[in-house]
């Protein structure tokens, strides 16, 4: 007995270890994004940057089209050659990055530095996603993918944090806040050095009597494989899902603060301090409603923090102003970014996928809502403007509502159930998938 426990403790850690290295993809992520936003006026400042150019480093930034285009290569690249290659080699282009927005003396160099940040992190997200999933154990995977949401709530606090602590510094803090970014990825990358290939990819594409390491096989599949009925059925269950609730998760990631001054008469450092608490509640949300329960309870834990969206957004259109009401906005929508639909995503995209095509469909999904986020953020300003805030939080209502009926329509059931499994419940054993995808080639 006390081997057996011993045996299994040191599997579960080595499953934690994974994890929480491929997690600091996400605190990366975040703050990437948070950083960027802070330092944008200072650089405006310092470089005299134009209003196009302004538009390009927010257009090609890691919260948009660089990190989409990123997503594609990356999870196509995850399927072919391997998690590990790409979640690896992801941090030393990341650090590349960050040192030329460190050495930016002019436009170009600040604006590679930009792209070259959100393509690595496009790619390290598709590849990490993949990765935790995998290395979990059944029972406990959403747990272990919550270690990745805690993670991004976590990067976005320190960096707003940070911003606040070295704001005085001007462009030598926000600096400062990158240069903290570029020391967590070298120690990303010595930690996931050192870890082995994710379980499931290594099954599918190495033979069971190879032993010694050897050069990976490469994968035929193709993101054109991704528009057989049976995976687009999924893909478009988790867009409907996903893309249409990050219409307004984009809007509060990026226009909030704005929102909150209109609409509570904040100022702008309460305004930065309500977004800081709003990532605070996402935390929290993940480490006491999503971890303990999404195992055993996943579709009663979707519904209840999805429905929070909905009595967020419906909060702006009540005949109320003021902060009480931004308070309790951070805390229901703090509550759904840790619960709802961002963790549920996660898990779901990384489970109703064959192993063969895993992180390419993450990457084609994430290079979908990240590229829609861009496009619907240049007629946000103008609907404000135009319409008011109001009539902003009822298209974003409509959007929240939707996501949360088809999640609890039509959600696949995967709690504790292992990756075999589920793709067996939706695709049939290995052996038909084979035969179905040479029946589509010869189509």
């Amino acid at each position: 007995m006390g081997t057996g426990y011993m045996g299994n403790t040191n599997a579960e850690s080595a499953f934690n270890k994974r994890t929480i290295a491929a997690a600091l993809a996400n605190y990366i992520d975040a703050g990437s994004i948070v950083a960027g936003s802070a330092g944008l006026s200072l650089w405006v400042s310092y470089l005299k940057l134009s209003d196009t150019q302004i538009g390009l480093l927010g257009a090609l930034s890691a919260n948009a089209i660089s990190a989409a285009v990123g997503a594609l290569l990356g999870g196509y690249l995850a399927d072919k050659v391997g998690r590990k290659a790409v979640y690896t080699n992801s941090m030393l282009v990341y650090a590349i990055g960050i040192c030329l927005v460190l050495f930016g003396v002019n436009f170009p160099i600040l604006l590679s530095g930009y792209m070259i940040i959100g393509l690595s992190v496009g790619a390290d997200i598709t590849a990490s996603w993949t990765i935790i999933a995998e290395n979990a154990p059944k029972k406990n995977r959403a747990r272990h993918c919550g270690v990745a949401q805690v993670a991004w709530a976590a990067g976005a606090v320190v960096v707003l944090l940070l911003s606040v602590l070295v704001g005085d510094l001007g462009l030598l803090g926000n600096k400062i806040v990158f240069a903290h970014l570029l020391v967590i990825a070298l120690i990303t990358y010595i930690l996931r050095i050192r870890l082995p290939e994710s379980d499931a990819w290594q099954q599918k594409n190495q033979p069971a009597d190879i032993q010694t390491e050897k050069p990976a096989v490469l994968n035929k599949s193709s993101y054109f494989d991704l528009l057989k009925p049976m995976y687009l059925k999924s893909i478009l269950f988790l867009m409907g899902v996903y893309l249409v609730w990050n219409l307004a998760a984009g809007v509060m990631g990026f226009f909030m603060p704005y929102i909150y001054q209109q609409v509570g008469g904040v100022s702008a450092n309460m305004a930065n301090l309500l977004q800081m608490g709003l990532f605070i509640f996402t935390g929290l949300g993940v480490a006491f409603i999503f971890m303990p329960f999404a195992d055993k309870y996943r579709k009663t834990v979707f519904g209840i923090a999805a429905f929070m969206a909905v009595i967020g957004w419906t909060l702006f259109l009540l005949p109320v102003e003021g902060l009480p009401i931004l308070l309790l906005f951070i805390v229901v929508i703090g509550i759904n970014n840790g619960a709802g639909q961002q963790a549920n995503y996660q898990l779901w995209a990384s489970e109703i996928f064959p192993t063969q095509y895993r992180a390419s469909a993450q990457g084609l999904m994430f290079f979908l809502v990240r590229i829609s986020i861009g496009i619907w953020s240049l007629f946000v300003p103008m609907i404000i403007t135009n319409f008011g805030i109001g009539t902003m939080a009822a298209i974003l209502l409509g959007c929240v509502t939707a996501s949360m009926i088809i999640g609890l329509l039509f959600a696949p059931n995967t709690s504790g159930k292992s990756l075999e499994q589920i793709q067996e419940e939706l695709y049939g054993s290995p052996q038909s998938q084979v035969k179905q995808g040479t029946e589509s080639k010869m189509m």
